[in-house]
């Protein structure tokens, strides 16, 4: 079946070509699961949304409301017990040139889309590769989820083997930020570790609420730069999005994991944060 696309709160398949976010990638996004009918974590990721255009100068007025009347309109006829929900904003459509209007007409797009099945992922285990595409240093645009993925699309290009679930990236000094998609912790001694996302890196939705439910109920995670040494030490490895939850580690390079117990209870309490 088709995704079901709802752009500028009206059905359509169709976007201007003179739209910034086609044209310069001005813009943001949010991917949210949606589980029989129910997005979760939404008000996190509209929050995230809205901080984001903060940050890049994107008015916000009524953003909120255009996104809660799409995702009415799409659960109303969403056909899918699991689905993937799509927000996007752009700045809108303009004359040529980088300089954006000073009151621009937002364009908004959701989608609404039938989700993979990543439980066994969950459930066994992934095997990562190291990336050699680096991902750029810039604190303007650190953390924010932006239309300008052209990094994680080099590094993605670094693979074709079906047995690679996904690639880590390192900084251009190379300190661990993320993988191509997802998040990265690690586990020592009972400690959790995750990669600082200050000068690069997406933060989130997911990263965030695992911190949150480690500080309240297993220990605050450390937060910091490491190089790949880190990894040589750990005892447990998960990487994480909105879409696949919490996928252990269990191979990268030559080195290999057991799933571990801190990596299963987070799931466990995951399960719960969601309450479907």
């Amino acid at each position: 079946m088709l995704d079901l696309i709802r752009v500028n709160g009206a059905e359509s398949h169709e976007l201007a070509v003179t739209d910034r976010g086609l044209c310069y990638g001005d813009g943001l996004f949010e991917t949210i699961k949606v589980i029989q009918n129910k997005p979760l974590l939404w008000g996190a990721h509209i929050a995230r949304l809205q901080a984001g255009c903060g940050r890049l100068g994107i008015p916000i007025n009524g953003l909120e409301e255009r996104f809660n009347a799409d995702l009415k309109a799409l659960l109303s006829i969403n056909p899918y017990h699991t689905a993937v929900l799509k927000l996007t904003v752009t700045r809108g459509s303009g004359p040529r040139g980088y300089c954006p209007l000073k009151a621009p007409k937002l364009t908004t797009i959701t989608a609404l889309s039938e989700a993979a099945d990543f439980m066994r992922k969950a459930h066994d285990g992934v095997e990562l590769r190291w990336c050699s595409t680096p991902l750029s240093v810039n604190p303007l645009l650190a953390g924010m989820k932006h239309l300008n993925r052209l990094e994680q699309v080099l590094a993605r290009q670094e693979w074709d083997s079906p047995h690679i679930s996904e690639g880590l990236m390192r900084d251009p000094s190379g300190y661990l930020v993320e993988g191509t998609m997802s998040n990265l912790f690690w586990c020592k001694q009972g400690q959790i570790y995750t990669p600082e996302l200050d000068r690069c890196g997406v933060a989130g939705v997911l990263r965030q609420t695992i911190i949150d439910i480690a500080a309240a109920q297993l220990k605050p995670v450390k937060i910091g730069r490491f190089t790949d040494m880190a990894l040589s030490g750990a005892e447990e490895v998960f990487i994480c999005n909105s879409l696949i939850d919490i996928w252990p580690v269990i191979q990268l390079g030559r080195k290999s994991w057991n799933i571990g117990p801190i990596t299963q209870q987070l799931q466990t309490l995951l399960k719960k944060e969601y309450n479907v």
